[in-house]
């Protein structure tokens, strides 16, 4: 599956995890320990107005974080805009970790996206059923890219997760997410 197609399967993904937050919840504590849920928003939106501009070769603009809830549909939109661009993929991306080919950046967003999806799905209490294949495929991505870009910050170190957990549980323990 190319990163377009896993990116059409992760946004209605988030879209429908967002949809489902409650103002209320915005200050809860997600599995991503250095972000609540406005934080993971606020992470989100940036990153989406950041890589945006950058799949568009402009300058990133002001990502509007004041509405999270109301801002993260639109910045989301423009990124798969900017995505789905002709030539988007076929460049270099000026990646948080370093020049990247578009193409794999993409797949990064995808990741992200997905496993950013469960933490919000986690602290707000709703289910998150991604496809077992997309997952597989999201989480086959993860293992050949994030060793070396483990740093504590960005990348944290992998979990073990429970012997029983789902894929996606797997693969956020591997992004670093204690998983229940």
């Amino acid at each position: 599956m190319d990163p377009r197609s896993q990116l059409a399967e992760v946004g209605p993904l988030l879209a429908g995890v967002v949809s489902g937050i409650s103002p209320e919840q915005l200050d809860a504590a997600t599995p991503c320990a250095q972000f609540t849920v406005r934080g993971v928003l606020e992470h989100m939106i940036g990153g989406a107005t950041a890589f945006a501009a950058a799949f568009n070769g402009e300058a990133p603009g002001e990502a509007a974080t004041d509405d999270v809830l109301a801002g993260f549909g639109p910045a989301l939109t423009g990124l798969a805009e900017a995505i789905n661009r002709p030539g988007a993929l076929d460049q270099t991306i000026d990646a948080p970790f370093g020049p990247t080919p578009g193409d794999a950046f993409a797949r990064f967003v995808a990741l992200d996206g997905l496993v950013h999806g469960w933490d919000l799905a986690t602290a707000t209490g709703q289910a998150y059923q991604p496809t077992d294949a997309l997952v597989a495929e999201i989480d086959a991505f993860a293992h050949q890219v994030l060793e070396p870009l483990r740093d504590g910050d960005i990348f944290k170190g992998a979990v073990e997760p429970p012997a029983d957990a789902t894929p996606i549980e797997r693969l956020a323990a591997y992004t670093g997410r204690t998983v229940r």
